[in-house]
Order: C-alpha cells, then sequence, then structure tokens
C-alpha cells in the first residue's frame, strides 16, 4: 500500500503541468500586500499563517490558482488571488520561493519525527517523507510542498483541515486519505516536528 502511495506521488511528479517561470524582482512589486501577512521575506507574522520563504513556486502558483477557482476555500486568500493573471501568480511565487526560510526554534519532537519518517504501520499511515522528502523539501515538479521550517500551528490546521473535509485541493485525495487516520496527538506530534526541521538546537 506505502509502495502504490509512493508510485502515485511519482506520476504527480511526471504528469505535472509545464509551468513558466516568474520574474522574482517584478514579484518582488506585486508581492507588497502578500506581505502583510506573510513577511517581506515570506516568514508570516502569525503561527496561523504559512511560511512562502524558500516554497517551491509551483507549489504557490497551484495554491493561488484552487483559490482563485474555489478548490481552496478562504475567505482572505480567495479576495487576495482573484485578480491575479498568471503572470502575477508566477511572479509571486519566484519571489518568495527565493526568500529564505526561518524555521521556529523548537526541540525535536520524537514522536513526531518517528511518524514523518516512518509512518505508523498499525493504522496504516505511510511516512511522510515518501511524498515530502526526508529533509521535507518537498516536491517541486509534482507541486508537493516543503514541510520543513512550517509553522506548526498552521501544518495542524492543514491537517486537521484535511481530516474533516474542509479542504480538497490535495491530488486523489491523498492528503485526505492519510489523515483522517491521524489521532489529534499525532497531527500534533509530527507538526511540531517538521516546524523545527533545519532549526539550530
Amino acid at each position: 500500500m506505502i509502495t502504490l502511495r509512493l508510485v502515485a506521488c511519482l506520476c504527480i511528479s511526471i504528469s505535472a503541468n509545464t509551468y513558466a517561470a516568474g520574474d522574482p524582482a517584478v514579484g518582488q512589486e506585486k508581492s507588497a500586500v502578500c506581505q502583510g501577512c506573510h513577511g517581506a521575506d515570506g516568514n508570516s507574522y502569525s503561527p496561523e499563517w504559512p511560511n512562502l520563504g524558500g516554497q517551491d513556486s509551483r507549489y504557490i502558483v497551484q495554491q493561488l490558482r484552487d483559490f482563485q477557482t474555489g478548490a481552496r476555500k478562504n475567505d482572505i486568500m480567495t479576495g487576495m488571488a482573484a485578480g491575479l493573471s498568471e503572470a502575477d501568480m508566477a511572479d509571486i511565487a519566484a519571489f518568495f520561493s527565493k526568500q529564505t526560510l526561518v524555521p521556529e526554534t523548537t526541540e525535536s519532537d520524537a514522536a513526531g519525527k518517528k511518524l514523518y519518517m516512518g509512518g505508523n504501520h498499525y493504522t496504516g499511515v505511510p511516512a511522510c517523507a515518501g511524498c515530502h522528502g526526508p529533509n521535507g523539501t518537498g516536491n517541486g515538479p509534482g507541486k508537493i510542498p516543503r514541510l520543513a521550517g512550517q509553522k506548526s500551528v498552521y501544518v495542524a490546521k492543514a491537517l486537521r483541515d484535511f481530516r474533516a473535509g474542509t479542504r480538497t485541493n490535495d491530488h486523489n485525495a491523498i492528503m485526505q486519505n492519510q489523515a483522517e487516520k491521524l489521532t489529534d496527538k499525532e497531527i500534533d506530534a509530527v507538526a511540531a516536528f517538521v516546524a523545527g526541521m533545519g532549526a539550530a538546537q
């Protein structure tokens, strides 16, 4: 089963849409409004808002498209993305992807690390590392996001939203299917672990 999921992740990479890279210099100017929440360098001001610094540009563009179409629902972001052209999204994403992400300074969560690296055999949860990578850097061509250094509160909320079915813009419901097997304790543990990945201990 885990092997099939890994194959699915690889297929996402192979079948990813052709992507036109944006201009980060132009994106810096276009992202002025975004910086009010996500930070001038892509490190957000609130634990509930995601860091965009260092995130793969293809993933950022896909999320903006999903906010535009309603595939991903968020009252604030739907309004923010509404007037963006494809070029705007590519430029903004290019700017944030070039920024340096600053991970939370947290103690490594042993339970979260075990789940991230090895999954939970007893409940059928595969290792997060299978798709998001052992270092949490994601898979750009597959539009699988970087998790290393992401806000723990944001990650935990995203997992709970997938579990509840209030977020459904994951490819082939992969994240929904995995999140519904996670307990609240497991969600908090893995969120704490990925938030501290790469932070100085």
